[in-house]
């Protein structure tokens, strides 16, 4: 059963009537066919005018739909001779991160993402996207690999943030960060990352110091929570609404920035509504991308990968 937003209301009332309507036994008296088709043109029309306008805070909530496609979804879907990688040979595993070696267009590749999980029981599995300190080692791990043996990464983005526990912090959190972030800017091969939900703060910013960054089109990007912000602003975390509005968090705002390279679109009503479609979208342009950056010198990839960085936020100063 489809789960909607709550500024999704009237797509719903539509999508039931069309369901009660296809259970229906043709009397005769009514057209059930052309009246479903009428009801889904309205469907159609309703995604479009509701899309076109989202507020900020409605796109906070696309970004974190339930059914929104994530990271395993993606790499099951467009990398093929995949072979997964686990454990940060220091401490232990965290699912939280997924990642290994395959092949995506024919082209040997490394993958790593942030898995949030489908369900209850793989959503506490994958601690909800929120990554450990072996989580961003592990990481680092496949990033130096990819190095060696000069194969490009991809990264997928998708994380509230870092997990803010008090066994991470003494296991090292913050050095992990930051050495994850230090790695990307360091490794020698193209690196192009995704941010296809949430990305949240250091702990995204870990596995998205690419050549290229992109987002697609209802994904969110910032250095905080809408919630978490408004617990620090306003000191109500219902006043989230009003911080998402503040903090352009949105893949407009931050291409207008500079932030990102790119926005992906989305099919109409959003990734969760066609995963598949906006699988095969992202899988395009990443390809494209990496072919546009293997022919580029080591020394070069770092060098326009750290002038990349060192030029935000300089605009206008």
């Amino acid at each position: 059963m489809a789960t909607y937003l709550d500024f999704e209301k009237p797509i719903a009332e539509l999508e039931s009537k069309i369901a009660e309507l296809r259970h229906l036994p043709n009397s005769g008296d009514v057209d059930i066919a052309e009246e479903v088709m009428r009801l889904q043109d309205k469907v159609q029309k309703q995604l479009r005018a509701t899309y076109a306008k989202l507020t900020p805070w409605q796109r906070v909530q696309v970004a974190r739909h339930a059914e929104r496609p994530h990271a395993q979804r993606y790499i099951d879907r467009l990398i093929t001779d995949y072979t997964p990688l686990s454990g940060d040979r220091a401490f232990g595993e965290d699912a939280a991160v997924v990642g290994g070696v395959g092949r995506l267009g024919g082209r040997s590749i490394v993958v790593l993402g942030q898995e949030k999980g489908d369900d209850t029981d793989s959503r506490i599995k994958h601690n909800f996207g929120m990554a450990r300190p072996e989580g961003y080692r592990k990481a680092q791990r496949l990033m130096r690999l990819a190095d060696r043996f000069n194969l490009p990464v991809v990264t997928l983005v998708d994380t509230p943030g870092a997990y803010p526990g008090l066994d991470a912090e003494a296991r090292g959190q913050a050095e992990a960060i930051a050495s994850s972030i230090d790695t990307c800017l360091a490794i020698g091969v193209p690196l192009v990352s995704v941010v296809i939900g949430e990305g949240g703060s250091g702990g995204a910013l870990a596995i998205a110091s690419a050549d290229r960054v992109y987002m697609l089109e209802n994904a969110i990007y910032s250095v905080i929570t809408p919630e978490a912000c408004a617990s620090i602003l306003w000191r109500d975390s219902a006043n989230a609404k009003d911080a998402a509005e503040a903090m352009k968090m949105s893949a407009t705002d931050l291409k207008k920035l500079e932030v990102i390279d790119d926005i992906i679109p989305e099919p109409m009503g959003g990734a969760h509504r066609a995963p598949d479609e906006t699988i095969d979208a992202v899988g395009k342009v990443v390809t494209e991308a990496l072919g546009e950056l293997v022919g580029l010198e080591r020394d070069t990839l770092r060098k326009r990968r750290e002038e990349k960085f060192l030029a935000m936020g300089q605009k206008g100063l």
